[in-house]
């Protein structure tokens, strides 16, 4: 079975091929990803309505590369699947949209995805797969939560953010300090030559009894800080101020996703998500899963954003499973808010 996954959730375009056979984790054949990171930096964040119209230009294009590099045509596609959810909703709209009228063309079956769920489940592409149960940590841009899943649609959520999550810290962080857009990967480089112990930062809820999470208060303490070093901070307490920011986000991070593994008794943790990608939570999440003979499994560096691939991925690995049945049903809608615990809903 060939499925052809379409994500279009935010300012990333992503096309993908996988294919699956009777058994066994289903194959990546070809992947493309167009982002839209250049246009919308002249404006410090994304412009839903551009973003739109740039899916609108860039998705069918990719479609066409994706199927030429994995060496298929139109015909061979068995399902088209696509990110229904959450996201922008004017951006959904046009991944909805073409999937549903290509696969009404083929006369082919549609499938919706959950684009959190793509992201959960996107390491079962890595080179090191997990194996079920494990606990996942989804943290990206939108979102961070601790879940429990014990298979393809069996998901319960430990813990989330009552806030900010951590990539809107890394981001907001940055722009206070004058980093550009997008800030995230800009302070986690320049925190490479700080220090993470210069500025004593807060670790909101780090021991609240729970595993939510909250990182609004660590941005007011940024500005707070920043704001202390004058309206011409130098080069190393700029890198002294992002590595303490970093390693205050990280920090909770690692102790809140031990304490879930130790809550669930499990001894797997899968990371996903933009921020999966930070190569500092990656080192100190390693170290503590060593010392504990735990396993700490990542997606592939360049499926870590939003990507085509995660969501045809997840689409095929619902349907093998029988957690989810594509149909020729072509009226669609999207979930701009769609709760991953609602998935089914």
């Amino acid at each position: 079975m060939n499925v052809l996954g379409i994500e279009s959730s935010c300012d990333e375009t992503g096309v993908a091929l996988v294919t699956t056979q009777d058994s066994g984790t289903p194959r990546l054949r070809a992947h493309a990803l167009h982002s839209q990171v250049q246009m919308h930096e002249a404006y410090g964040g994304v412009v839903p309505e551009l973003a739109s119209r740039d899916h609108i230009r860039r998705v069918l294009p990719l479609t066409r590369q994706v199927l030429d590099e994995a060496g298929a045509t139109l015909a061979e596609v068995d399902v088209v699947a696509f990110t229904r959810g959450p996201g922008l909703a004017g951006a959904l709209l046009v991944g909805a949209g073409v999937a549903c009228a290509l696969a009404a063309a083929l006369g082919k079956p549609v499938l919706g995805v959950h684009h959190l769920e793509g992201h959960l489940l996107s390491p079962f592409l890595s080179a090191d797969a997990p194996q079920f149960p494990f606990v996942a940590l989804l943290v990206s841009g939108g979102h961070t939560q601790l879940m429990r899943v014990d298979g393809v649609g069996r998901y319960a959520l430990l813990g989330e953010t009552i806030d900010d999550a951590a990539g809107e810290a890394f981001d907001k962080s940055a722009k206070l300090m004058g980093l550009g857009y997008p800030g995230g990967p800009a302070l986690s480089r320049l925190a490479e030559q700080g220090r993470g112990d210069a500025y004593a930062l807060p670790r909101p809820l780090l021991h609240s009894g729970n595993l939510d999470f909250s990182f609004a208060g660590l941005k007011t303490a940024v500005l707070t800080q920043h704001r202390k070093l004058g309206p011409a901070p130098d080069a190393t307490q700029l890198a002294d101020l992002a590595a303490s920011t970093q390693a205050a986000i990280v920090d909770v991070l690692v102790k809140k996703s031990l304490a879930a593994l130790k809550a669930t008794g499990l001894q797997r943790l899968v990371v996903s998500g933009g921020v999966g990608a930070n190569a500092e939570l990656r080192r100190q999440l390693n170290a503590a899963a060593q010392r504990r003979g735990w396993r700490v499994h990542y997606p592939e560096l360049a499926l870590c954003t939003d990507n085509g691939a995660m969501i045809a991925l997840a689409a095929a690995m619902r349907l093998q499973s029988g957690a989810a049945a594509a149909a020729k049903t072509y009226a669609f809608d999207v979930r701009p808010r769609w709760p991953l615990d609602q998935i089914d809903s």
